[in-house]
């Protein structure tokens, strides 16, 4: 099975540097030729996880999407979800025949998706052939070769199973499941609330309240998947809780980072333009705003950060208020 990864962020990156370590051919598109270029001759992401020594003989890089599509059985998407629409806009090869799986931790804009639905309704790909792979797990933790874990999520266990094999090494474990509206809603889910424990942070608040803010945001989390997609699932498992903790706390973090600025006075232009990175979470809080409506379930830690995103309201006092509401 040809494997490509579609995306040159950090995170392709990182799943780029694990598939090499069991596969002789990895695809792998990214948008900038300068890039590309680079990573031939010198084997490493100038952009991203740059101390990470790529196995440029075993990778077919290339900034032509088609080309890189068309020699893959299974494409492995890891782009910003703001940006997945403008990065397929090239693509001419017919993906129907394609298993798709999603390492996007965001809603498509403008469509109110998760990236698994946007493929099957936009893109004709059946939903067994499609699947997620979520965390908890930090590009920056896989460059350092420490020990983490992967959730790979598909209705096709054959294909899950395939997925995870090629994902498992000495430093990467997985599992399987079979819950993909679950494990994909969570991913994006626990981006706001890590964007909120960071603007939490940044007011001054401490680890006493961050842990029951985190245990809030779980309840939350769990009513939320429960209202859209309601079947038997474990939210204390790792891809639930588990990717919600290391969002929360982790230093790597790029949502905690973001809301941390937010709450240490920061406009959220000058957070995006400090950060340089995408935050899928302030985008998020849009979204899931919006997907909600239909759904009436309460959710004040959610409200509150958009409310501070895009009501452009005082962080101090929408969270003091908040606070008072957590149990």
């Amino acid at each position: 099975m040809n494997i490509a990864v579609i995306g040159g962020g950090s995170w392709a990156t990182a799943i780029v540097k694990i598939l090499t370590e069991n596969n002789d051919y990895v695809g792998w598109w990214m948008r900038d030729e300068e890039n590309v270029m680079h990573i031939k001759k010198y084997h490493n992401n100038l952009k991203y996880l740059s101390s990470v020594e790529l196995a440029t003989e075993r990778i077919d890089i290339s900034n032509d999407l088609n080309h890189i599509v068309s020699n893959a059985d299974c494409l492995i998407f890891a782009i910003p979800s703001a940006f997945l629409k403008s990065a397929l806009s090239s693509l001419n090869v017919d993906i129907k025949d394609k298993h798709v799986f999603s390492a996007i931790k965001g809603i498509v804009p403008d469509e109110n998706l998760i990236v698994g639905e946007y493929f099957n309704q936009n893109l004709g790909v059946p939903l067994d052939q499609i699947g997620v792979i979520t965390g908890p797990c930090h590009a920056e933790e896989v460059a350092l070769e420490r020990l983490s874990y992967l959730t790979v999520a598909s209705t096709n266990a054959e294909m899950a199973k395939k997925v995870a094999k090629n994902l498992t090494c000495e430093y990467i474990l997985t599992k399987t499941s079979d819950d993909i509206y679950g494990t994909e809603y969570a991913a994006v889910l626990k981006n706001i609330y890590a964007l909120a424990a960071g603007i939490f942070h940044g007011l001054g608040y401490g680890d006493n309240f961050q842990a029951v803010l985190v245990s809030n945001g779980i309840r939350e989390m769990k009513k939320f998947i429960k209202s859209v997609h309601p079947i038997k699932r474990d939210i204390n498992g790792s891809a639930y809780l588990g990717d919600l903790l290391v969002t929360a706390y982790s230093q790597f973090s790029r949502n905690r980072t973001f809301g941390n600025m937010i709450g240490k006075g920061y406009t959220i232009r000058s957070a995006m333009l400090e950060m340089n990175m995408v935050a899928e979470g302030y985008y998020a809080a849009r979204l899931i705003r919006e997907v909600r409506k239909e759904n009436e379930v309460k959710m004040p830690i959610a409200d509150a950060v958009y409310k501070i995103l895009y009501e452009n309201r005082n962080p101090k006092k929408v969270m003091a208020k908040l606070a008072r509401k957590l149990s």
